[in-house]
């Protein structure tokens, strides 16, 4: 008889081992399958609108006399939220906003067209998100939602940094900072085209283009897809608007006409009056006058005229996004899906300062001449033409805070939010919590039902959110999720700020700043004109030590000797195009030379 060996006994008990594991394993992707699906039965849609550059009382529920009634109506339904925080530009904020990480630990601490060749020797400095993060679509998507993008992307662009590989099941998405609103065109000429994509693949706009109509009508298109088969679903919108090239339909146009002929201080102290009156800011609101402010009684009238077509542009743009939201919420009620559906809407930043002071001068006109832009008159906005505000219009944008866009005052930072739908028990209120914006998707993922993921997620080790959830101000369950001891830092190419309680401790960097730390109590004085930095010194020698814990928990690296922003940008700009030749050189300089004019046209301090 033949004797069996051990090793014989053991092959069946390992087929049973096998076979008993597969079972485990079977159990445990049909369990989530169920958990997926009940989690996706009872989910409410999400729709998460972000506007670009963006100030503060910009919409007509912050105090603006831009015509906005889709987020005027929203602002009624939901919760205004006044003392809430972003990063002061746009990638950073984004990778935020999308993962519930701080945005230095989540590879992104600038925009990639400012990062220096020194800085980008990190990991975690390459201006792109990480892989050590998980997206709130990946989330969503695992937990049975349709995830749907379409719009400004900037987090990387290669085949794997895609939004369709970060979670999003549908995408229509926009890699650059910026592009022309009208059709396929670079702004910049760091761009060699303007580079859309489709679910990961090079896209062609359509002839009859425009950013705001096409975005909606995109997202509009992937939700249809699929709405009967009973799955909820996140779309995240990504305006272009307002971001320059500033460009607007002209029947939107033709409304604001007239409106600013008054100028930007007159329109500064109206935004701000009216923010009070709204319960916005406080009555004792006051405000510095930025040094970027230019005397609008000392223009002639030609450049009065044109000034105030400027920002009728805008505020035309913003009317045209208002209107195109609404026509996303006409959708979802016809569909029956509105009163299933939260909206959250926000900037990723505060206005944009950087426009040309005079873009009529000689140096102004030639690089968008160049680049195939005119700036004429009678056509600006529409298609062809390369508009912004000025930084004097930015600062009535910003309006009663300080600074703007890449600054860490409040008028870079401080934007609005509103969230509405259901869970909120008192709609048309405003809350002064304290919020950031990592606490978007920790909210998201509350408000879906969706699990916070662990340590590791799809094999790969990822950071945890610092982000809070929202959701019990939401409820009025609650006035406040950060306490008086918790502290949220922030970092921008040496442009600091740390938030603890009622104050805020901040560094603005020349030009505009003086590189000195202040102190400000931001619920009293949101307009940072009283420095309590000597009256209340253990206040700020203490949230001076916890800002330097976040810098190191957070690997903030220095700066290089000599850096700026719009000098790293133009230098970026000549390295990406050299192999073109001393033309490009040219062309880039002449393009790039009014923004660092602005910068650099007055001195002092804000």
């Amino acid at each position: 008889m033949k004797s069996w060996g051990v090793s014989h006994w053991r092959r069946p008990a390992r087929l049973l081992l096998f076979l008993a594991a597969m079972s485990v394993q079977a159990d445990e992707e049909s369990q989530a399958s169920v958990n997926a699906a009940s989690v996706a039965a009872a989910a409410p849609n999400i729709v998460f609108i972000l506007a670009d550059d963006l100030g503060y009382t910009d919409i007509a529920p912050y105090g603006s006399e831009v015509n906005t009634p889709t987020l005027s109506s929203l602002a009624e339904q939901g919760l205004r939220f006044t003392n809430y925080h972003t990063a002061a530009n746009c990638a950073p904020a984004r990778a935020m906003l999308l993962t519930g990480v701080d945005n230095h630990l989540a590879g992104v601490p600038n925009i990639p067209e400012m990062l220096a060749p020194e800085q980008r020797t990190q990991a975690h400095y390459q201006g792109v998100l990480g892989n050590n993060v998980v997206t709130v679509a990946t989330l969503l998507e695992g937990a049975g939602y349709h995830t749907y993008m379409a719009g400004k992307w900037h987090l990387g662009a290669s085949p794997d940094k895609r939004p369709s590989r970060r979670g999003f099941e549908r995408t229509v998405a926009l890699m650059d900072s910026g592009a022309d609103n009208w059709e396929q065109r670079p702004y910049l000429p760091i761009y060699e085209q303007a580079n859309w994509f489709a679910d990961g693949n090079r896209l062609n706009l359509p002839d009859d283009f425009y950013s705001s109509r096409y975005l909606i009508d995109k997202t509009i298109e992937f939700i249809d897809s699929n709405i009967q088969d009973g799955s909820p679903f996140f779309a995240y919108v990504p305006f272009q608007a307002v971001h320059m090239p500033v460009q607007a339909p002209q029947e939107y146009i033709d409304k604001y006409m007239g409106v600013y002929d008054t100028g930007w201080s007159s329109l500064r102290t109206q935004r701000r009056q009216r923010a009070v009156e709204l319960g916005i800011v406080g009555s004792t609101t006051t405000m510095v006058d930025m040094m970027t402010t230019d005397d609008w009684n000392a223009l002639d009238e030609q450049r009065k005229r044109y000034e105030a077509k400027r920002m009728a542009v805008y505020a035309g743009m913003i009317e045209a996004m208002d209107f195109h939201i609404g026509r996303l919420v006409s959708y979802l009620k016809s569909r029956g899906q509105y009163e299933n559906t939260i909206f959250i809407f926000t900037s990723d930043n505060g206005s944009e300062g950087s426009g040309s002071p005079n873009p009529t001068a000689f140096p102004a006109r030639l690089g968008p001449s160049q680049l195939g832009y005119h700036i004429d008159y009678d056509r600006l906005g529409l298609k062809g033409s390369f508009n912004t505000i000025s930084p004097s219009f930015a600062s009535a944008s910003a309006s009663p805070l300080a600074f703007y866009k890449f600054y860490t005052g409040e008028g870079g930072m401080r934007v609005p939010l509103i969230i509405a739908g259901k869970p909120v028990k008192k709609a048309g209120e405003l809350s002064a919590a304290f919020a950031w914006a990592t606490d978007i998707t920790p909210t998201i993922l509350a408000l879906s039902g969706v699990a916070q993921p662990s340590d590791r997620y799809a094999g790969r080790q990822v950071l945890p959110m610092t982000g809070r959830d929202l959701t019990a101000i939401l409820r009025g369950e609650a006035d406040h999720v950060y306490t008086e001891d918790d502290a949220v830092g922030y970092e921008l190419t040496g442009h600091g700020a740390l938030f603890q309680g009622d104050y805020k401790i901040v560094v603005n960097q020349p030009p505009l700043g003086d590189g000195q730390w202040r102190l400000f109590n931001i619920v009293e004085d949101p307009g940072e004109t009283v420095d309590l930095a000597s009256t209340s010194p253990i206040i700020f020698q203490r949230m001076l030590s916890r800002y330097q814990r976040f810098e190191q928990e957070n690997g903030v690296l220095p700066l290089p000797t000599g850096y700026s922003q719009v000098k790293q940008l133009v230098s970026n700009t000549l390295q990406a195009q050299y192999r073109e030749g001393v033309l490009i050189f040219l062309l880039s300089v002449l393009l790039l030379l009014p923004f660092f004019v602005a910068y650099r046209m007055k001195k002092g301090g804000a």
